[in-house]
């Protein structure tokens, strides 16, 4: 693709079906060499008393012409052209006409392609109408040629210059550009690594922070605040490691299905929500992808639960068919709101996304006074993978 582009870009130059400007260094140097050229003029014909006044006129004329490529080319060798006509009054012809092949260079450099041929056609016209004028002096009209064409060689090759500098900055803008959106995915995916792993164990830790003053839980309140305080440093050392070997994307995802469950089960048990779970969590027809989903939406609804969850036991059940995995997981809503446990709405976000990016569907919401949440994700078996199943069997 960038080699496609750069043809084109390169196509586009060659055409010079679009005409530039000039930039200020570039208007800078020829307004300075404008100027200096017509006050030498000027000054030499101050200096020469038998100087024909006319023919510098024009002379001076011609030369200024080449200010007005600043503002506008077509106005500049129209300007250039009316010039060259009244070069014939005062038999100025030849200094018109370098002035002509000065102006090369600029038109080669700026203007549009029928600009640039009718410049050129033109040009040639007035050569030969010079060449076969009678005048008083003998003109070489091959010089001029030679010089046009020269002149307009280097405008040309600076236009090609500043174009191919234009598309190298577009190209480094892009390369910015895409730079800066790594490195925002790579921020969006440590802080959806550590919303999914920390939160889970800080809202066990806040959870039984509230718990110590009773004496009869205060033990076990400690032992899974300890617990949980563990396991997060694990996941947080986990989480560094990744973000230190590069960068990586969504797609890094960690989670088993069974750990996640006994994990979520013992967790909800400590904190007082007995579990019922119908299912067989190492079904080997889940594949690896849909596994990680669902262990994460299992973590996620276990801190859910943690927070907002009422009394009463919470069911979990697994539905695995050959085209379709389920997992449900619904929790008596509480009368009154717990207090100290702040909620952003960010773990069904997050559920939601990855259900929905493996191609599933997810719900979550009230359902007869309980709290239900469903994730159903799409098993795709190819031909073979029952034989694959008997042989690891």
């Amino acid at each position: 693709m960038a080699l496609d582009g750069s043809a084109r870009s390169a196509s586009d130059i060659l055409r010079l079906g679009r005409g530039e400007k000039l930039n200020v260094i570039e208007r800078i140097f020829l307004l300075a060499i404008v100027a200096g050229v017509i006050l030498l003029d000027v000054f030499g014909v101050i200096s020469t008393p038998d100087a024909d006044h006319l023919r510098s006129a024009v002379s001076i004329l011609a030369t200024a012409t080449l200010a007005l490529f600043v503002a506008s080319p077509l106005v500049a060798t129209s300007a250039l052209g009316a010039a060259f006509a009244l070069s014939f009054l005062v038999d100025a012809q030849a200094l018109v006409l370098t002035t002509a092949a000065v102006a090369a260079a600029l038109v080669m450099r700026l203007g549009r392609t029928s600009l640039i041929l009718s410049y050129t056609a033109g040009f040639l016209v007035a050569t030969a109408i010079v060449a076969y004028s009678d005048t008083d002096v003998p003109v070489n009209v091959g010089i001029y040629l030679i010089a046009a064409t020269v002149a307009g060689g280097v405008g040309f090759a600076l236009r090609m210059a500043f174009a191919r500098g234009q598309r190298l900055e577009k190209q480094l803008a892009a390369s910015a550009e895409q730079e800066r959106q790594a490195v925002l995915a790579e921020r969006r995916w440590i802080a959806g690594e550590l919303h999914d792993s920390i939160a889970h164990h800080l809202t066990i830790v806040s959870l039984h922070v509230q718990m110590l003053e009773d004496a009869e839980v205060r033990a076990d309140s400690q032992e899974a605040i300890r617990v949980a305080a563990r396991k997060a440093m694990t996941d947080l050392r986990f989480v560094i490691d990744l973000a230190e070997d590069g960068p990586r994307g969504s797609e890094v995802q960690i989670g088993d299905l069974a750990d996640a469950v006994t994990e979520a089960r013992e967790e909800l048990d400590a904190a007082g929500h007995p579990v019922v779970f119908d299912g067989d969590i190492r079904d080997e027809r889940i594949p690896r992808s849909a596994e990680i989903i669902l262990a994460r939406v299992a973590r996620e609804s276990a801190t859910n639960i943690l927070k907002y969850a009422g009394s009463g036991p919470i069911v979990m059940s697994l539905d695995v068919t050959d085209e379709m995995a389920t997992l449900t997981i619904s929790n008596p809503l509480a009368q009154t709101p717990r207090r100290g446990l702040s909620s952003s709405r960010t773990g069904l976000e997050r559920m939601a996304e990855r259900v929905l990016g493996g191609s599933g569907e997810f719900r979550a919401g009230d359902v007869d006074g309980r709290w239900v949440v469903v994730a159903r994700l799409p098993i795709a078996r190819r031909p073979d993978a029952a034989a694959d199943s008997v042989q690891k069997s």
